[in-house]
């Protein structure tokens, strides 16, 4: 992949910022005043309108913003077999993590057709000449919305139906052309620090036998800007050598750039796509703020191995500040790299 594009490759790390006509559209379709055709133009303007922001800013390697998915993973469980939508714990008060639905499982969990991440390749391959990345999320990240009610024994063997699942999307992505593919795990943080040994093997499960270039995204999770988990990869570091994957994809800039020290020392034959935009900072950073992070990172990790993404994905922003985003990040990267000679 790294032979035709520029030293410093931008990207995105999955999701993009929802444009504010879609959030009125998505009161239509909960009072079912959208057809299936209506429903088909809406999710396609929505990938076209992410796909020319990110093309705009010069973004190297994009994806279709997540505009099919709902809020990150929600919309995946209605592909499922064996689930049932839940309770809302928490209505009243501001939005969090404890607002958001919870999916009840109540029998074996297959995917009859998919996920429909192979769909939205195929759309977005139509779409743009831009190199991809098709982002989905892990096994233990897809548990985290859930309760088991019924079907499975323990969650373990709830994980291994969706690694058996995620894994055949992933092939599939491999087969139609995909060759660059990210597992979200922002749930890792949990069960790393009780069974580290048995989330390497979850993950290395999930990628095995796909035929294409492996990231794992490990962030501390965004909901309404805010973390979900202490904000260190210091639990994660004696293990990160035994994840199959060739780039990780790591949150800085929101944590002060902190840890940068812990690459060289750990995974230097690695890829590092590093977060060098605060999506949890209402801040919008200058190019030579960007700069200056890219600067900081390249201290500890040579070019040629470095990426440059935002923090996590634009899920939870405005539009407006997202394209200012995503545009200081492209001109910084273009200011180092002049500096570097390119």
């Amino acid at each position: 992949m790294s032979d035709t594009l520029p030293l410093l490759p931008t990207s995105i790390v999955g999701s993009h910022a929802l444009p504010g006509w879609f959030f009125w559209a998505q009161e239509g379709i909960k009072q079912d005043k959208f057809g299936r055709f209506d429903l088909r133009e809406l999710y396609n303007d929505a990938v076209d309108l992410a796909i020319l922001d990110q093309e705009r800013a010069g973004v190297d390697v994009i994806w279709d913003g997540e505009m099919r998915r709902h809020n990150f993973i929600m919309g995946f469980y209605s592909r499922l077999t064996g689930v049932e939508t839940g309770e809302i714990p928490r209505k009243l008060g501001p939005y969090f993590y404890d607002a958001n639905v919870l999916h009840n499982i109540v029998g074996k969990i297959t995917a009859p057709e998919g996920l429909g991440v192979v769909e939205e390749f195929h759309y977005l391959r139509q779409r743009t000449t831009r190199r991809l990345k098709a982002p989905l999320p892990g096994a233990l990240t897809l548990l985290t919305a859930t309760v088991l009610k019924g079907g499975y024994a323990d969650k373990e063997s709830v994980v291994a139906d969706l690694v058996t699942i995620i894994n055949k999307e992933c092939r599939d992505l491999a087969a139609v052309g995909c060759d660059f593919i990210q597992i979200d795990e922002p749930a890792f943080d949990s069960w790393f620090r009780h069974t580290p040994r048995l989330v390497v093997d979850i993950f290395n499960k999930t990628v095995e036998g796909v035929n294409a270039k492996i990231a794992i995204h490990i962030c501390f999770g965004n909901q309404a800007g805010r973390a979900r988990n202490p904000r260190s990869y210091a639990p994660f570091l004696k293990y990160m050598d035994d994840l199959k994957a060739e780039q990780f994809v790591l949150e800085f800039a929101n944590r002060e750039m902190s840890e940068l020290n812990v690459w060289r020392d750990t995974l230097p034959e690695r890829e590092l796509a590093a977060g060098v935009l605060d999506v949890k900072n209402y801040h919008r950073e200058s190019p030579e703020e960007v700069a200056t992070r890219i600067r900081q990172v390249l201290k500890f990790v040579p070019p040629e191995k470095l990426w440059l993404v935002p923090d996590c994905g634009f899920n939870q922003s405005p539009r407006w500040w997202t394209v200012a985003k995503l545009n200081a990040m492209v001109a910084g990267t273009r200011i180092v790299r002049a500096e570097l000679g390119v």
